[in-house]
């Protein structure tokens, strides 16, 4: 089985696996790889581990960078910087509805890639010829999105600190406002929003996909105590046929009193009957 390591060649940025053939390679190494682009200096982040074989060739490790190397991608740095003002200078010229984030130029200064944001499609096609023209090596233009820039520019939050995407994350999740309303926080595109324009990452961090906020929990729980209110007194009910024969009579406590009555009625015996007939006759006689 291989032995392999990951890479990060920028801070934040996705980790790569890289064969290191026998190379004597340690955590927090400054490497020196092929990549796609060409020639590059990566950080090795995790350590050498052995795996298994994977279904695509990987590229391999070089050599550890030198003093050299290190050397060159300092001047690399300054180079950058000239290609982006020149290129600023003849987006500028040409009218072209482009905004430049930043250069970057591989260790052997054999690509340039620049990396802009638009709102479609541009043609650049001779704006990539005044720069071939001017720096003599492969020029890759690359769009990217708010995100991505904010990404690599930096900046400060609302909260006061930098950007998460700065410092830690290594790529990006969907944000949706169901995010903010299961927090219960202020619908408000300007307090949500980050300075790329877009929904807070960190709107995701307390989310839970299928749970709800302790309010909502809340009310569930409420809502299911008076539903279990409900059944306990539909259990109670009398049958469905004596409320039946209530309803085809008159009013409810109507009918209750009626029956009480013819009850009692019921219940009375000849022998009471007389006796409230002879108070009536006594009650009458005293009067005249």
């Amino acid at each position: 089985m291989p032995s392999i390591v990951g890479i990060r060649f920028k801070s934040c940025g996705k980790i790569y696996d890289f064969e290191i053939n026998e190379m004597e390679v340690a955590k927090g190494d400054r490497v020196i790889v092929e990549s796609e682009f060409g020639l590059s200096i990566g950080n090795v982040i995790v350590g050498p581990r052995a795996a298994e074989q994977p279904e695509k060739e990987l590229k391999k490790v070089l050599r550890v960078a030198t003093d050299e190397d290190l050397k060159q991608k300092r001047e690399n740095e300054e180079f950058e910087r000239t290609a982006r003002e020149f290129c600023l200078e003849r987006i500028m010229a040409r009218g072209l509805p482009m905004k430049l984030v930043c250069s970057e130029v591989t260790l052997d200064r054999k690509r340039i890639v620049f990396y802009f944001t638009a709102d479609g499609r541009i043609d650049f096609r001779e704006l990539v010829k005044d720069l071939a023209a001017k720096f003599k090596t492969r020029i890759e233009m690359r769009q990217i999105g708010v995100r991505d820039k904010a990404k690599m520019v930096g900046g400060l939050g609302l909260c006061g600190k930098e950007l998460c995407c700065r410092l830690f994350l290594t790529s990006f999740e969907p944000i949706s406002i169901k995010m903010a309303k299961q927090q219960e926080l202020v619908l408000n595109t300007g307090k949500l929003s980050g300075i790329c324009g877009r929904l807070m990452c960190c709107l995701g961090y307390e989310y839970q996909e299928g749970g709800a906020s302790p309010s909502a929990q809340r009310a569930a729980r409420q809502a299911a105590a008076a539903a279990e209110g409900t059944r306990g007194l539909a259990e109670e009910a009398p049958p469905a046929e004596t409320v039946e024969l209530r309803t085809e009579s008159a009013p409810a406590g109507a009918s209750s009193s009626q029956e009480q009555q013819g009850e009692q009625k019921k219940t009375e015996g000849p022998g009471k009957k007389n006796k409230r007939r002879r108070r009536f006759r006594k009650k009458t006689q005293k009067n005249e």
